[in-house]
């Protein structure tokens, strides 16, 4: 990949995700598919990969990539035993779902350079596209929309949108809270993958909505009506007038 440092955060955004990892509390333990230990390939293991990355209280086992993994010992350690680090191609390989939270930019590099070993994999693509970080490719995703962008870039992924309508540090200070937890909308095309997506965040301490199709993302991309929600899932589904 010619941009790494586009999939691979710095020292001192890796110990950022770590200090945000600290903040969530303690996860609740598993529901749906709470039998089933999932293992899960993280390519981007800053703020968003960080935060999310504690699943690993829920027992699922997560490997962080980085072209420098020794730079995420200190968020493996505070992470525990079922926590480990790797390069890009580990996590995928070792993934029965990756985790995606990159700078938008990198996607089709992501697509282009991963493609083959993605290919077939439940992939949760959590990034935004903004402008002035990435560019060009944000006149597509306003275009065509999100999920419909993501898919081209990802083909042959089984592919789902979460994670991605709110500020990591939102995600810090609310998972697991009181009932009624705090929102993630959900789009994809994959039943069985839309499923998954769906245990996984309420493993990660949240309410799942699915909102619909791929093409649905939109919905709650950055600038759609579901982005930015700090809600309960009836709340968003009367924003979105989604069906109760």
């Amino acid at each position: 990949m010619r941009s790494h440092e586009a999939v691979n955060c710095d020292r001192r955004t890796l110990i950022g995700a770590a200090a945000a990892v600290m903040l969530g509390a303690a996860l609740w333990p598993l529901r749906a598919r709470a039998q089933n230990k999932l293992r899960i390939g993280v390519i981007g293991s800053g703020h968003i990969g960080g935060t999310i990355g504690v699943w690993v209280k829920a027992v699922h086992p997560v490997l962080f990539s980085s072209r420098h993994p020794d730079e995420l010992k200190d968020m493996i350690a505070s992470l525990g035993e079922l926590a480990q680090a790797g390069t890009v191609e580990q996590a995928i390989a070792f993934g029965d779902v990756v985790f995606i939270a990159v700078p938008y930019k990198a996607v089709p590099e992501v697509g282009r350079d991963y493609g083959a070993a993605l290919k077939g994999k439940i992939v949760i693509d959590a990034c935004n596209a903004t402008q002035a970080r990435d560019g060009d490719i944000t006149a597509e995703v306003n275009r065509d929309g999100i999920g419909v962008t993501s898919q081209k870039y990802l083909p042959g992924t089984r592919l789902e949108r979460a994670f991605n309508s709110m500020n990591y540090m939102v995600f810090a200070k609310e998972a697991n809270r009181p009932d009624p937890k705090l929102v993630i909308p959900i789009a994809g095309d994959d039943a069985e993958a839309v499923q998954v997506a769906a245990g996984l965040v309420r493993d990660a301490g949240f309410d799942p909505v699915v909102v619909g199709k791929l093409a649905d993302a939109s919905l709650f991309q950055m600038g759609g009506p579901g982005f930015g929600q700090q809600v309960t899932a009836p709340e968003l589904k009367q924003k979105l007038s989604l069906k109760p």
